[in-house]
């Protein structure tokens, strides 16, 4: 299909992968539309032929019975419309919010009057009443709606379930206070367990109607709030780049300030001192330095000059360059990031996909056997009121309260639990890979180490030279962004003390890819990398070589080096036990990184993992290779990370863990995060998804089990709807019970 343009838009209102199918089923069946939807991010991603109309567009989504609308950032970009607007995501997030608190607070009562004996007076029921109504109606409406959408379309999910087991108890509540003697009956309940022993019309379940919506509330928020997060992925990778350019035009090489997207291939535009590059591009003038470790990870700025490649987004620190650009838009590193990203998140299923599924079996079947009942008890007994009783009882006892409740209780207690002790769990997606998990890949730099370089050895020609050497050093790095100048500018200081003042620097010059040079205090010094110092400089191999620096500075004079510094940053504290941790639970360390293979290694030799576990010189876009390929292999990769360069990786992997010292990206790419910079965490997210996830398994196990032990005890007339309802209180009960002991896991 010859496509015209790229349109994105957002969509609210869907809840489970039936969802995503239908709207993607509905924008394709229009003439010219190829379209792919992806629930993480609430947005449907369109190619459009000429002719295509918003309009129809979004009718085909509407009457799917979701809203949608064009994504704010594509609309202000079409009309040039400053104004901002509105996020229809964060707005249907606030109106669950909204939903939520006050259907808590009117529950509250409700729950307590039918539960509490001592509580109950004169016509409390009313109040009960009084109070339900609105959550059951308006609280629940979003559960109601998409039943009723489901039912239209021939499916039914957990939204069906949920809606009829409180419109269940909720229509019963209300013909036994209007019609049954409920709303005259004394304040304490009777409890009688048999059919034929009272009158059903006294039985009201308004307590169940108005917690399980409340309680289901609460969960769908959870979700939609851990969905609406790992979308900001997206978006903060596209903030990376520039909205503005100035490119040269013209003979004279005219300056003309661009919207970036504007920007064509073979254009070249400027780049200022401090300011991120447009886009991937090849140097033409000037020479400086690179902060890569947005984009690439790495600690060590790129010295580059004339012919060198840069990468958009990445930032000029020190002198002006003019760039051409070689790559605009999806085609650069990042914008080839951002569709990693979004590739990998798109295919990330829910655990309650597996409840939908039965759903659609055992409503339908619970439904079928209400009416045999009820027919099977008029003609064996022709009494209506023993008959709609019995029916009655089948439809309360099976209602899945308990089903809807085993995620969302489960989910919010061990999140709880693992915010105490500094782990954010995202949702329940999260959790389905957790107990497969059988390789571990950790990110070297800013992850295992702490990404902050600093001095880690000298060796001087002349001791007595020390103060010359660090005072010439503080002189040509004073004003740098570059992270080794500031290492060397802060040990510089350290060792002088009082003494430390910037000398006067005539000439200075920065080396592209080496290092700076100038004359200090009427010396011509030379501080750079060992590449930066020819042959006819006088030196003892021995004393300089610098055996697992990351980085090595040399400093020199008058024809001789007089000073070699080697520079790394420190592995975590918590690192090697972390990693033998995890091998002891069985699980394959390996270590990925950007940096040199010695680095790599060396670092790797400190933590415990083998040489042949440590993947380095790997570029950002490979890294997620890397985990494909681990996949592809039959493994379940766990990724650990904290860069930006490791959110597609992040996203890629089965499991994704993020610490909260890196990059909100990365954070937001990744399934866990770890709020503090302590790498046990991670063992212990673990050891927590997967016990989370068992406690999901067990109570969705016991809330089947238990409808199948109780129906044909209402079918055969055995419990009353009022005990009914208690049997499907007490299965909620358990199931709440069961997810609390998520709060002993340590």
């Amino acid at each position: 299909m010859d496509t015209q343009q790229q349109l994105t838009l957002d969509v609210t209102g869907m809840t489970c992968a039936s969802c995503v199918g239908r709207v993607e089923r509905a924008l394709n069946k229009v003439d010219g539309v190829e379209a792919s939807v992806n629930l993480a991010t609430e947005q449907a991603h369109l190619s459009l032929a000429d002719g295509v109309s918003v309009e129809s567009l979004i009718a085909a989504v509407e009457d799917q019975g979701y809203h949608a609308s064009v994504h704010a950032d594509a609309r202000r970009a079409s009309t040039d419309d400053t104004a901002a607007a509105p996020d229809p995501q964060q707005a249907a997030l606030a109106q669950l919010r909204q939903r939520l608190i006050v259907s808590a607070w009117l529950t509250v009562p409700v729950v307590l009057l039918s539960m509490v004996p001592a509580l109950q007076f004169t016509h409390w029921q009313w109040l009960a009443l009084t109070l339900a109504s609105p959550v059951v109606v308006w609280g629940g409406w979003p559960f109601h709606r998409s039943a009723w959408l489901n039912l239209r379309h021939g499916t039914m999910t957990m939204d069906t379930l949920v809606s009829l087991g409180t419109i269940a108890s909720f229509a019963w509540s209300l013909y036994a206070l209007f019609l049954g003697g409920a709303g005259d009956m004394p304040a304490m309940h009777e409890w009688p367990w048999q059919a034929s022993t009272m009158s059903p019309g006294h039985s009201i379940y308004l307590e169940a109607a108005a917690g399980v919506t409340t309680l289901v509330l609460a969960g769908r928020y959870a979700e939609r709030r851990a969905r609406r997060q790992a979308g900001e992925a997206l978006r903060q990778l596209i903030a990376l780049a520039p909205q503005q350019v100035t490119v040269l035009r013209g003979a004279q090489d005219a300056p003309v300030t661009i919207a970036a997207d504007s920007l064509q291939v073979g254009e070249r535009f400027v780049v200022a001192p401090g300011k991120p590059i447009a886009t991937d591009g090849v140097v033409e003038s000037g020479v400086t330095a690179i902060d890569t470790q947005a984009v690439t990870g790495e600690t060590q700025p790129t010295r580059v000059g004339v012919g060198d490649a840069v990468v958009g987004a990445t930032v000029n620190l020190e002198q002006r360059i003019v760039v051409r650009a070689t790559a605009v838009g999806e085609q650069t590193q990042l914008g080839q990031m951002v569709h990693l990203v979004e590739q990998a998140q798109a295919g990330k299923a829910p655990v309650q996909r597996m409840v939908d599924r039965v759903s659609q079996v055992f409503v339908p079947v619970v439904l079928v056997l209400s009416v045999i009942t009820l027919i099977a008890w008029l003609v064996l007994t022709g009494d209506p009121a023993r008959s709609f009783s019995a029916a009655v009882a089948v439809l309360i006892i099976a209602c899945p309260c308990a089903l809807g409740l085993a995620t969302p209780t489960a989910l919010l207690v061990g999140t709880s639990r693992a915010a105490q002790l500094g782990i954010l769990i995202r949702g329940p997606q999260v959790l389905e890979t957790t107990r497969t998990v059988d390789t571990v890949v950790f990110d070297k730099t800013g992850t295992l180490t702490t990404g902050r370089m600093r001095v880690a050895d000298t060796h001087l020609a002349d001791p007595a030279e020390r103060a010359q050497v660090w005072r010439a050093v503080l002189a040509l790095e004073a004003g740098t962004g570059h992270p080794v100048g500031q290492a060397l500018i802060t040990h510089a200081r350290d060792v002088l003390g009082d003494d430390a003042t910037v000398a006067q620097v005539d000439d200075r010059t920065v080396l592209a890819g080496l290092g700076v040079r100038g004359s200090v205090d009427g010396q011509a010094v030379l501080v750079a990398s060992p590449r930066g110092f020819d042959e006819a400089w006088q030196r003892d191999a021995d004393d300089f070589a610098q055996t697992e620096a990351m980085t090595e500075v040399w400093v020199g004079w008058g024809g001789r080096v007089r000073a070699g510094i080697g520079l790394t940053d420190d592995v975590r504290e918590s690192a090697a036990g972390a990693v033998r941790e995890l091998q002891q639970a069985g699980l394959n360390v390996i270590l990925l990184s950007g940096d040199r293979q010695p680095a790599a290694e060396a670092v790797g030799r400190r933590l415990g993992i083998a040489a042949g576990q440590v993947r380095a010189e790997v570029a950002p876009a490979d890294k997620a290779r890397v985990i494909a390929e681990l996949q592809q292999a039959g493994h379940h990769v766990a990724m650990v990370g904290d860069g930006i360069n490791d959110a597609a990786a992040l996203a890629q992997a089965d499991l994704g863990i993020a610490l909260a010292s890196g990059t909100d990206i990365a954070i937001e790419s990744a399934d866990i995060t770890v709020l503090t910079d302590d790498l046990a965490q991670v063992p212990r997210a673990l050891r927590l998804s997967k016990r989370t996830l068992g406690t999901i398994r067990g109570n969705l196990f016991w809330a089947f089990a238990y409808n199948v032990a109780a129906i044909p005890l209402a079918a055969f007339g055995l419990l009353t709807p009022m005990v009914a309802g208690a049997a499907m209180a007490f299965s909620s009960v358990f199931v709440v019970g069961n997810s609390l002991l998520l709060r002993r896991v340590r």
